[in-house]
């Protein structure tokens, strides 16, 4: 019996010691290469500021005309907060099955939420992703659940789940692979793409489906420049060889290649992203947003803040508050014109410090 018991005892000291190695060394960030190291938020003084504590898991946030929030929380809650940070209620949003990277991701302000109070979400249930709308009072009601896409194919890994109305006031959507990589390039499959609907969720006058771009593995962050271009932020492949974290401009009808093809490797009919992390660094990039000229999008795995720079010509990546934060998950801008930062240390694969999951504002003027 004492023997059983030194076995277990020396089975879990390994299995810990094990598990320690791989959060903290094998999968640590990796040091930038080929980038310049921007900021640190020692540096910002009061162009830094915590703006909520507490968060769990959050993917999302929206800015509301009184100066508030609405932030989506993984676990299939929606938090409003006041101008100040403070929760003002929560809600669960009926359906939400929250298994690994699934559950509730996405969410868009739609352009009269004022006075309709219409919101739309991304999230799993039922086994798939789904994109719905709903209708939301301001004491945290939820009515009027309406199905605009279902059936895109959902995992453990890999959900997509980015949610934007676009400057032609359609809405887009990406969809990960969800471990299906010979359904990424199919042109009728949901799953590894990045689509684009009315908001009612059909098809656009212009097109016969939904499907905007194809050939994507797990695209998390849109954001159109000041030209109108969309960019999309994408993680590359995974595990011990990962790597080729891409930053691609998005054109419709384009392929752009997973998952045949990755970094500089292109095949007949299909785009190379403008930039990538190569074969021996990891972003994990998440949300994205243009301010300023620049590209700017959370990196999970590579805790950091990224900027880009020179697009889409001369692309200069710039490092803010690497290992720092943690795991950024999301990079809006305001209404006031900073820049808001959804950290993600409580998803399971971080190391939560006092406060998270926080959001926080950042004065982009401080970042150079």
């Amino acid at each position: 019996m004492k023997r059983l018991l030194k076995v277990v005892v020396v089975a879990l000291v390994l299995g810990g010691l094990a598990n320690w190695y791989v959060r903290t060394r094998l999968f640590a960030p990796q040091p930038p290469e080929n980038a310049t190291l921007g900021v640190s938020i020692d540096g910002l003084g009061a162009a830094f500021q915590v703006v909520a504590t507490d968060l769990d898991v959050p993917w999302e946030v929206a800015f509301l005309a009184d100066g508030g929030f609405l932030v989506t929380e993984r676990p299939g809650r929606l938090v409003r907060l006041d101008a100040g940070g403070a929760r003002l209620w929560t809600m669960d949003v009926p359906g939400v099955e929250a298994t690994g990277e699934g559950g509730l991701l996405g969410l868009a302000l739609d352009p009269t939420f004022e006075s309709s109070g219409l919101i739309y979400l991304y999230l799993t249930a039922d086994d798939a992703n789904r994109v719905e709308r709903w209708w939301v009072s301001a004491d945290g009601a939820l009515d009027g659940r309406r199905v605009l896409v279902d059936g895109i194919p959902a995992a453990s890994f890999h959900d997509g789940g980015r949610l934007e109305i676009g400057p032609d006031g359609l809405l887009y959507a990406t969809t990960g692979d969800a471990g299906d990589r010979s359904g990424a390039r199919m042109p009728n499959a949901l799953n590894g793409k990045i689509l684009r609907m009315t908001l009612d969720g059909g098809p656009a006058d212009d097109a016969s489906d939904r499907i905007f771009s194809i050939g994507h593995r797990n695209p998390q962050g849109l954001a159109w420049d000041d030209t109108g271009r969309l960019w999309s932020t994408e993680h590359g492949r995974s595990g011990f060889g990962s790597g080729f974290d891409e930053v691609n401009l998005i054109r419709r009808g384009a392929d752009y290649g997973w998952p045949e093809f990755q970094g500089d490797a292109v095949g007949e009919g299909t785009t190379a992203p403008v930039l990538h992390s190569g074969s021996d660094h990891t972003w994990a990039p998440s949300g994205a947003a243009w301010h300023g000229g620049s590209l700017f999008f959370g990196g999970l795995r590579g805790q950091a803040l990224y900027e880009v720079r020179g697009l889409p010509d001369a692309p200069e990546l710039v490092v803010h508050f690497f290992e720092e934060l943690g795991r950024v998950r999301q990079v809006r801008v305001g209404p006031d014109g900073m820049l808001y930062v959804l950290t993600s240390n409580r998803d399971g694969r971080g190391s939560p410090r006092e406060g998270d999951d926080r959001l926080v504002r950042v004065d982009p003027e401080g970042l150079g």
